[in-house]
């Protein structure tokens, strides 16, 4: 019996040490910080402008947005054609990436004698870059009627995602 109450003490006196010597050596360790989103999203069309114009023909003024440009190009004969460069700037600070892209037209009351070609612009467009991408629109070389119909809506999009 009196080696069993040695035993406790002991182990008691073991416990007490180790709880006084962990006491001594532990140290609470605190972690604080601040967290800043310092990424700019700014990808943006900054112009349009008509680089050919057909003899006779009118490109009008182009207007731009950020986020829309717009033309109203007027042909005056069978084969006439005005070309449009629009550019698109990266100025903010995040990678952007071209992840669709669609040109339509509105098939509703719309002249089949005129028709459009179009480039894309980069798919990877990185910041502080710029772009750009053409527009086409020609007037049919092979009419011979002026048509009754003498309009055609372009719709263009375009949409870039952080990469």
């Amino acid at each position: 019996m009196r080696k069993n109450i040695i035993i406790i003490v002991m182990l008691i006196l073991s416990l007490l040490i180790m709880s006084i010597g962990y006491a001594t050596f532990a140290t609470e360790l605190d972690l604080m910080g601040n967290v800043e989103i310092i990424g700019d999203w700014n990808v943006a069309i900054t112009k349009i402008e008509p680089t050919f114009v057909s003899e006779g023909c009118n490109a009008g003024i182009p207007t731009f947005t950020d986020t829309e440009a717009s033309f109203d190009a007027k042909l005056l004969k069978p084969g006439d054609h005005i070309t449009y460069e629009v550019t698109i700037e990266n100025n903010g600070t995040i990678n952007a990436i071209l992840t669709d892209s669609l040109f339509e037209t509105d098939l509703s009351n719309s002249a089949a004698e005129i028709s459009y070609t179009y480039t894309e612009p980069s798919k990877i467009l990185n910041a502080g870059d710029s772009t750009t991408f053409t527009v086409d629109v020609l007037y049919n070389a092979d009419t011979t009627e002026v048509p009754l119909i003498k309009t055609k809506k372009i719709i263009g999009y375009f949409e870039y995602d952080q990469k």
